[in-house]
């Protein structure tokens, strides 16, 4: 499926897909490796969590709220179907982040000098490099969730929707909407990036990506571990 930008007129045909990022967690803070393993939110996420569902229950209502079912992605999408007044989300392992193989818990500087290996395998720019342990290259992980994002465009068709996803997993979204546009920014918890898809064409268009204007009060760790071009 390609990826363009389309004329004005034309847009009706489009899904507008919002994508956030989960609310932070203690791993994160800590500059943990996650990938699939499980992490809850910390405080600070789940305050995340309520300042991004506020944010999004003063725009246009979405018609379903998609998630990855990793704790960190659930919960941040049920308090923005609760206050957001929306239907039960659907989990979807497709949304979840990249399977970092054997340096999953560990830190980047531990993984160096526990397991060397996956740790180049995981800092690797060949897209199709696998990581020892079990871990996705960047194409496994881009062909799951962008088939995940054009089934959810498939049963939303100009509709509004929100995907509840990871860093790693977002900006392999991005790289398929906009191809031709490195991501320069990081995708920080929280963070909102809008995407309109048509299921018709397979054009994508982004409108916004890695916004925090809603995070004024509870703030953004600069520094956590995630959402750039090691994120996990």
């Amino acid at each position: 499926m390609s990826s363009s930008s389309t004329a004005e007129g034309e847009r009706s045909e489009f899904t507008e897909v919002v994508v956030v990022r989960h609310g932070e967690t203690s791993w994160n803070a800590s500059r943990i490796i996650q990938g699939h393993l499980d992490a809850e939110l910390n405080e600070i996420g789940r305050q995340q969590a309520v300042a991004v569902a506020h944010r999004l229950s003063k725009e246009a209502k979405p018609a379903a709220i998609y998630s990855s079912d990793l704790k960190r992605a659930a919960e941040t999408a049920r308090t923005i179907a609760k206050i957001c007044n929306l239907p039960d989300v659907v989990f979807d392992p497709a949304l979840r982040e990249r399977h970092i193989g054997d340096v999953q818990g560990l830190t980047l500087q531990d993984a160096v000098k526990e397991k060397p290996e996956a740790y180049k395998a995981f800092m690797s720019h060949k897209r199709n490099k696998q990581i020892p342990g079990g871990g996705e290259s960047l194409d496994q992980l881009s062909e799951r969730c962008v088939s995940c994002l054009y089934s959810i465009v498939e049963k939303h068709k100009g509709e509004r929707v929100i995907l509840v996803s990871h860093g790693g997993t977002i900006r392999e979204l991005y790289r398929h909407a906009s191809p031709t546009r490195p991501l320069h920014t990081k995708i920080h918890n929280t963070s909102v990036s809008v995407i309109l898809v048509s299921g018709d064409t397979g054009c994508c268009i982004v409108k916004m990506c890695g916004d925090t204007s809603h995070l004024q009060a509870t703030g953004v760790l600069e520094n956590a571990f995630g959402g750039d071009k090691s994120s996990a």
